[in-house]
Parts: C-alpha cells; structure tokens; sequence
C-alpha cells in the first residue's frame, strides 16, 4: 500500500535552532527551520525532520547514519571542527574513536541534543 510513497525519517531535540547550526555550520548539510522543526536535506534527496520536544531525552540508539567514502578523512574533519566521537567499550575502537573489530569501519557521535550520529566508511 505505501510502497511508492515518499517517507522520511525523524527524531527530538531540545534546541531548534542549535540543531540547525550544528547540522549546518559544523557537518555542512543543508539544514533550514520550517514551521518550527529543523528539516535536514540529506544527499540523495533524503530528508530527516527534527521536531522540537520539551522534555527531550537524547535517543540511546543511532538516530542518523551518514556514509563516507573514507572515514578517517572524514573523523579527522570533524574533529577539527571541534566534535567529540563516542567510545564504547568492547567495540575494538582506535584512538579517536573508529570502530575496525568488524567491518566496515564505523564512528559514532552526538549532537547537540545527545542524539547519536554516526559515520560509516563504505
């Protein structure tokens, strides 16, 4: 029935407008508030809607997976962008935080919200 229907994914924050600035100005996606959520236009025509909730709790689970082509590359950006990557243990991570135990390489972090937010090399 909705096989052909267009969809689109989304989670809370707290902070609208903190959002659309770490989204924006630190991952470089293009990101602009509508009618007071924060809509995330991802590559390949995929957006993400980001409502705002008052009494927000940051999800315990991936809420958003970007792939890249080279995922050291792409940690070392963001962390020079002042990005703090996630470490969990028993997931084999390097020094800054990739995960290589099991393929492919994988590296978590959160935004402002404390949603988690990761990479994956592919």
């Amino acid at each position: 029935m909705l096989r052909d229907s267009p969809a689109f994914s989304g989670f809370s924050a707290n902070d609208i407008e903190a959002e659309r600035r770490f989204f924006a100005d630190v991952l470089g996606v293009d990101a602009e508030v509508e009618n007071g959520m924060l809509s995330v236009h991802l590559g390949g025509g995929h957006d993400v809607i980001v409502y705002p909730k008052d009494d927000h709790q940051p999800a315990t689970f991936t809420v958003l997976n970007f792939r890249v082509a080279d995922i050291d590359a792409a940690v070392d950006r963001l962390i020079a962008s002042g990005v703090t990557f996630e470490r969990y243990e028993g997931l084999g991570q390097d020094e800054r935080g990739v995960a290589r135990q099991y393929p492919p390489p994988i590296a978590w972090f959160k935004d402002p919200a404390g949603n988690i937010i990761s990479l994956i090399q592919e």
